[in-house]
């Protein structure tokens, strides 16, 4: 009988650790609740937040979430565009991206991302166009911007490649939705 007393007693102040309370802790380990009466967070705010991060999955949600409160706007298919870019999907971003342009022709981060892509997928002349394009929208304000079409005009110049000349490039990301492609150094 004493050993279902104790067991009793356990069991009871275990329960008691359950409580409501505990969760309200503001510097326990827990995360909060859901606030009730809290105003919802810009799901394309969240997604160039995500990318910025490399959760490029999850951007791609936050996008697919912006996507449904304000349909497939200009901003919405530049964000899921740049997801895939940084997933390596260069066709989806390539074809993103396009659209995206379609919509804005002038956003220089948009068709800069498009010179990154193709770029990458090895269609040197157009991309040497489009980051031309990306360079004149932006008044050559961003470094980026500008370091990029100098890569692609170096590579155009120097387009004996052999094999052994072939560098290894890098996407690096700077700012909200602007990248900058970087040779690995061998």
């Amino acid at each position: 009988m004493a050993r279902a007393g104790v067991w009793l007693v356990v069991s009871i102040a275990l329960v008691a650790g359950c409580g409501e309370g505990a969760s309200r802790d503001p510097d326990g380990p827990y995360a909060p609740g859901v606030a009730r009466g809290g105003e919802a967070v810009d799901s394309k705010l969240v997604g160039h937040r995500l990318v910025a991060a490399g959760e490029f999955e999850l951007a791609i949600d936050a996008f697919s979430r912006a996507a449904l409160d304000e349909g497939m706007s200009a901003d919405v298919l530049a964000g899921l565009g740049t997801a895939n870019l940084g997933l390596g999907r260069l066709h989806t971003a390539e074809r993103l991206l396009r659209q995206a342009i379609e919509k804005d022709e002038f956003s220089p981060e948009v068709w800069n991302n498009l010179g990154v892509v193709l770029l990458e997928k090895g269609e040197n002349g157009e991309a040497e166009q489009v980051f031309k394009k990306a360079y004149a929208l932006d008044n050559g304000q961003s470094d980026s911007i500008r370091d990029n079409l100098r890569l692609v005009l170096a590579k155009s110049e120097n387009s004996l490649y052999t094999e052994e000349l072939e560098q290894d490039y890098k996407l690096v990301r700077r700012g909200s939705s602007d990248y900058l492609i970087r040779s690995i150094p061998g």
